[in-house]
């Protein structure tokens, strides 16, 4: 028998990021397939889709922080990830005025800093369940990062590679979903 009356701080959490990871998969799926329509020409469209996403990872994460406030765990990666999300935004905006490549290496250093904060906050998160995968995309990110700042540096132009990034982190906050869903339904029980 379950009330939602009977519903204990951790488990009201896991609800919250089991709804904030599905929010965040349709976003990083509609968001990739803009992307892949509009970086063949490059110009506006494309520097605000690249000044979005990071703005939109913030508030998400932002969101996440205001939400699970009562949740008893450390909270300095996700302030840091806010940060850095909104400072990349306005850096990836005013780079892609530059040149794409200046936007990928921005972009980047992003991931990379991003990253970091998602993995650890996943970490710090592990008992609300479903950060595994959450783990395993901050680790990815980490990775991506630092190959998109070798492109950039390089001088390539492909945009479009942060789109099948944005898309396997999606992918990441659905298996996460799904995974909350199986835990609270066998909470519940």
């Amino acid at each position: 028998m379950t009330t939602t009356a009977q519903t204990t701080p951790s488990s009201t959490f896991a609800a919250a990021l089991r709804r904030l990871y599905i929010v965040r998969f349709i976003f990083a799926l509609a968001w990739a397939g803009l992307l892949f329509l509009a970086s063949p020409a490059t110009g506006p469209v494309v520097t605000i889709l690249l000044i979005v996403y990071p703005l939109f990872d913030a508030a998400a994460v932002l969101w996440q922080l205001l939400r699970g406030r009562d949740a008893p765990r450390g909270r300095g990666a996700e302030w840091a990830n806010v940060a850095v999300s909104t400072v990349v935004a306005v850096a990836v905006g005013i780079a892609s005025a530059v040149s794409i490549p200046a936007a990928l290496a921005i972009w980047g250093l992003w991931a990379i800093g991003s990253g970091i904060p998602q993995l650890i906050a996943a970490l710090r998160n592990r008992r609300s369940g479903g950060q595994v995968p959450q783990m395993l995309s901050g680790g990815i990110s980490v990775l991506a990062g630092v190959a998109f700042l070798a492109q950039g540096l390089q001088g390539s132009g492909a945009i479009g590679g942060v789109g099948g990034y944005a898309v396997l982190g999606g992918i990441f906050f659905l298996v996460s979903a799904i995974r909350l869903s199986i835990l609270l339904r066998k909470n519940a029980a």
